[in-house]
């Protein structure tokens, strides 16, 4: 459960302090209440937005209640930061930064492998120019989840799909190096409740890159992305949504066409190990954000979630999974 690795990596962050937590029920809130000591617990989220006591709140309730629940807090004059995905489509994404906006609070989407240090490293590398110019982003998320019709990851009124959930971080990879794209196109599996399992999306820009994004419900990935620019590539080789290695080649001389290359292309191991699970850095990040007197996140503000929700929306419409309610969805 994200909101227990969340509340446990809570206690790295020197400055935070967990005061209260809200449920849909007193039991449940209680529960969690007891097992990190949270001194106010709340048996419904309309009480928990009342308590004047929380300053921010992190939303952690399904994809679906994102919505609703990030406008009854900013309502009640709370920051927010909300777990990934921020919505179930842009157009919800922009219903909510607009009402961050007309609140005067703070609004983030928790993509908290933004914030960990193997990608402050890798945009410190491609900023500094490190491979070049990026032609060509890769990576991937997959693991074989048990089919459960109920289960969240397989509902459609819950928001279930393996796009939705976990292919948000390679796209979110793909915009952090190169933006929004110009075409989308995507195959895809869809299984027996009319949700993506297993997907590959193709991104392209006008400018002469691509980028390729990997998610799956059925198969083992080990979670790898490359950055392969016009001087050498990046990759983490697992994990890349919270990576502790980095791997950097950079030829010493250009490949000859029809012949050998003038030799191996160097290669350095950079590590970038995690404290906790990495989840405490986005949660600093806020707090000095909120402290400078800014209302958004200069590392993912809601217009980048915006942008990233749109080319889900896009990915969606070529493979054609529709959520409940959903009237229709951006056709590429």
């Amino acid at each position: 459960m994200i909101a227990r690795e969340f509340a446990r990596d809570l206690a790295l962050v020197e400055d935070a302090e967990l005061v209260a937590v809200g449920s849909r029920g007193a039991e449940r809130a209680e529960a969690f209440g007891a097992e990190f000591a949270v001194p106010r617990r709340h048996g419904s989220y309309e009480a928990l937005a009342a308590d004047p006591e929380v300053d921010i709140v992190y939303v952690a309730s399904p994809h679906p209640a994102h919505l609703a629940h990030t406008l009854l807090f900013l309502g009640e004059g709370k920051h927010v930061l909300c777990e990934k995905p921020l919505a179930l489509n842009a157009a919800q994404a922009g219903e909510m930064a607009a009402a961050a906006a007309a609140a005067g609070r703070f609004l983030m989407e928790a993509v908290w492998s933004r914030f960990t240090p193997g990608y402050q490293v890798m945009r410190d590398l491609v900023g500094g120019g490190e491979i070049g110019d990026v032609l060509l982003v890769e990576a991937e998320f997959g693991f074989r989840a048990p089919f459960d019709p109920a289960h969240r990851l397989f509902d459609p009124a819950l928001g279930g799909g393996s796009v939705l959930d976990i292919g948000i971080y390679p796209v979110q990879f793909a915009h952090l190096l190169l933006g929004a794209p110009d075409g989308v196109t995507a195959g895809g599996i869809i299984g027996a409740t009319g949700v993506d399992e297993h997907v590959v999306a193709v991104l392209r820009y006008d400018a002469g890159a691509l980028a390729v994004a990997t998610s799956s419900l059925r198969a083992d990935l080990p979670g790898a992305a490359r950055i392969t620019g016009t001087r050498g590539s990046l990759e983490f080789p697992a994990s890349m949504w919270a990576p502790e290695v980095l791997w950097v080649r950079t030829p010493a001389a250009p490949v000859r066409i029809g012949g050998a290359a003038d030799g191996p292309a160097p290669e350095r191991r950079i590590e970038t190990p995690l404290t906790g699970i990495g989840l405490h850095y986005q949660v600093r990040h806020v707090h000095d954000r909120l402290r400078a007197g800014h209302l958004d996140s200069d590392v993912m503000p809601p217009a980048e979630s915006v942008r990233v929700a749109a080319t889900l929306d896009r990915v969606r419409a070529v493979l054609g999974v529709r959520y409940p309610g959903e009237a229709s969805i951006p056709v590429p």
